[in-house]
């Protein structure tokens, strides 16, 4: 389960005294719970946008003005609530001001999204559809195949065009995942008519989907283990 970590500062405060965050930040980095996060520039830094009646309102500054102030933010992946608390706890900023603990919306399986991509793509090979082997990568893709640099669907749709227009055996013998918030990378064997792949494979959440924004292959003579 994934964790915002809202760090809020209280300008009322004295940080001075503080512990420095850099520790903070490489224990749970090292033990794969914090994903990643950031400080985020003062509050007379930010600008706040309405739209009212069709009329876009823009003010300098906080959407309110509060001694407290969200400073930074961290996301978690922990097992639990309370895993997440403990984190929260020993942060600095805890000693000074507050730290809020909020879950992710809980949304559809971003791993399984695209695990699905990547079986839509072997049944797209399977079948010789082009345009379906396509609408699984991103407008601006890379493809680097046997040391050759295939860039943005344009160039894709000349290289699988090229490519024999029969059925392609694409067998996944080993597929791992490894997913972010906006991003996700995949090492994969695949077995092919021409022999065994190495594919690591990096991926953008686009929106209403995950699409392939890059890929690397290359021939292999391992077997999976």
């Amino acid at each position: 389960m994934k964790y915002m970590l809202l760090v809020c500062g209280d300008d009322t405060n004295d940080a001075s005294g503080i512990a420095p965050v850099e520790p903070w930040v490489e224990d749970l980095g090292d033990r794969g719970v914090r994903l990643h996060g950031h400080r985020l520039a003062q509050p007379a830094d930010a600008v706040t946008v309405r739209v009212r009646g069709g009329e876009v309102l823009r003010t300098d500054g906080p959407f309110a003005e509060t001694k407290e102030y969200v400073a930074g933010f961290d996301v978690l992946e922990c097992d639990t609530l309370e895993e997440a608390v403990e984190a929260a706890a020993r942060h600095p900023v805890a000693t000074i001001g507050a730290l809020e603990v909020r879950p992710f919306w809980e949304d559809e399986d971003a791993e399984g999204q695209i695990r699905r991509l990547d079986a839509e793509l072997t049944e797209a090979a399977r079948t010789g559809d082009v345009e379906r082997m396509l609408a699984c990568f991103a407008q601006d893709a890379e493809v680097v195949a046997e040391g050759r640099h295939h860039r943005g669907v344009a160039a894709l749709r000349k290289a699988f065009t090229a490519a024999p227009t029969e059925s392609v055996t694409r067998e996944v013998l080993e597929f791992r995942v490894r997913v972010d918030e906006s991003i996700a990378f995949a090492h994969a064997l695949i077995r092919t008519g021409d022999g065994l792949l190495r594919v690591t494979t990096g991926y953008r959440d686009v929106g209403p989907r995950w699409l392939i924004a890059h890929e690397h292959i290359s021939r292999t003579t391992e077997e999976r283990s």
